[in-house]
């Protein structure tokens, strides 16, 4: 079951550039926020549920862990990621951002204390050497403020995977994700009406590179193009993808969890070919092969050691034994 979330998510994950690249018309910040905002509202329903069979309370200290997950993954992270398609090709800042498990492995060997198996290291070699291919390697002249966005968005997703790792057992990744959308979602509202104040306009042109800083929509330029790709992005891909990522780090580790963006950048050109006729050159082909050899060293590796953590299973809670790999 835990490889069935990991492929799950990483199919979900993988149509993110393509459905944001859809989604034509509208501002950067303004789609980040209402992707969040129906994802919080997808999960919002099934969370209650399971507060509600937990007998949980939420505490002060929960209410600011959940501000510290909304503003890591919300508002800093996901909107770096779009800020940084204005900026450069998506299929760039998807291969960049799919480095993020580089960033995560290492994160929490530091935080969580979780073990560097060999497997692991293999895989992210492999995988490294392969989007290295598919970058090629940032072609002759790289617009280098979507390249570091594109890297902090990956590096701050990285924290919000582990911080959320350590509390996952205690929310349940539904919960956890649930309350992060929401929390990170009234964080982006509040920046988006801050965006409307005249001494925004005064430092930014709205005519700049910057300009999509000013005076943020939430409503306005929805249409009939866009409004599908908008959907998926809020229910399929915020809503699922997200929920099925941290289940698997819920029954594995966060490592390993993590290599659903070793496998992303092997489907996501796929899928740009079979929706949106994007040619795949040869050494795309060569990096995605790599890829996917270095995610079969995590696939194949043997578990060792045990731990004991609370499982969520439809809503339900256990305290199981299970082997993290």
């Amino acid at each position: 079951m835990k490889y069935l979330f990991i492929v799950l998510a990483a199919v979900i994950f993988s149509t993110m550039e393509i459905l944001g690249k859809l989604a034509v018309g509208l501002n950067a910040l303004q789609l980040n926020f209402l992707r969040f905002v129906i994802g919080g509202i997808i999960l919002l329903l099934p969370a209650v549920k399971i507060m509600k069979k937990r007998n949980m309370k939420l505490t002060a200290n929960d209410i600011g862990y959940f501000w510290g997950t909304g503003l890591l993954c919300v508002v800093v992270s996901m909107s770096l990621f779009q800020l940084a398609i204005t900026f450069t090709k998506a299929s760039t800042v998807a291969i960049i951002f799919s480095t993020n498990p580089v960033f995560t492995v290492l994160l929490a060997y530091f935080i969580l204390g979780e073990e560097l198996r060999k497997g692991t290291v293999v895989s992210i070699v492999f995988s490294l050497i392969g989007m290295i291919l598919i970058l090629n390697p940032f072609a002759a002249s790289p617009d280098m403020t979507g390249i570091v966005l594109a890297i902090f968005s990956a590096l701050t997703f990285s924290l919000y995977s582990v911080v959320g790792k350590l509390r996952s057992a205690k929310y349940g990744s539904v919960v956890l994700n649930c309350m992060s959308f929401i929390f990170g979602s009234v964080i982006m509202l509040i920046l988006i009406f801050v965006s409307r104040l005249p001494v925004v306009s005064k430092y930014v042109s709205p005519e700049g590179n910057f300009g999509f800083m000013v005076n943020v929509p939430i409503f306005a330029g929805i249409n009939s193009e866009n409004i599908i790709p908008l959907i998926l992005l809020g229910v399929v891909v915020t809503g699922f993808g997200y929920m099925f990522y941290f289940k698997a780090m819920d029954a594995t580790t966060a490592a390993t969890a993590s290599i659903v963006f070793f496998i992303k950048p092997a489907l996501a050109p796929v899928f740009a070919f079979w929706i949106l006729n994007e040619n795949v050159p040869l050494e795309t082909m060569a990096g995605i092969g790599l890829i996917l050899i270095g995610a079969y060293f995590t696939f194949s590796g043997k578990d060792n050691g045990s731990v004991e953590t609370e499982i969520e299973d439809e809503g339900e809670v256990d305290l199981k034994k299970r082997k993290v790999v």
